[in-house]
């Protein structure tokens, strides 16, 4: 399955935060999104970086009660896992899985399009896991044929 099908799955939307946001903003804005991640920017289609739930954890255990009024840009992460709408996911699994994040930029060029997080890689591993099944059980018992 390539990445771009996955996107077709998602709300288009790439939820962005600007760099002078504090991470209290940030932490707003993942509880009334239910979301963790979020990509840094200035404006649409661009990345400066990106902030997680565990950007924000690491944040708190080194600075302390003052990280929730830092900027975000003092605390983003700058190194970003990408991969592109053409790429397969075991690929995009192997990125997560090499890089330890759970959250990959999808790029069009130098654009942001999408960002695939494990979930998604989690739904649709587990939805070809099911269809396989089904299609085995369909041959080994003489049925689903036409």
């Amino acid at each position: 399955m390539f990445v771009g099908e996955i996107l077709k799955d998602k709300a288009p939307e790439v939820i962005s935060v600007t760099p002078n946001q504090t991470m209290i903003d940030v932490l707003r804005l993942f509880r009334d999104n239910n979301i963790g991640f979020v990509v840094v920017s200035r404006r649409s289609g661009e990345y400066l970086g990106t902030l997680s739930e565990r950007d924000c954890c690491n944040a708190v255990a080194q600075y302390g009660s003052e990280a929730p009024l830092m900027r975000v840009a003092d605390l983003m992460n700058e190194n970003i896992a990408t991969c592109s709408t053409r790429d397969v996911l075991p690929l995009v699994m192997a990125i997560m899985t090499l890089r330890r994040t759970r959250h990959v930029l999808v790029m069009d060029g130098d654009a942001v399009v999408g960002v695939i997080s494990i979930g998604d890689v989690v739904k649709h591993r587990l939805e070809e896991s099911m269809h396989t099944e089904q299609v085995l059980h369909d041959y080994i018992a003489g049925t689903g044929y036409h």
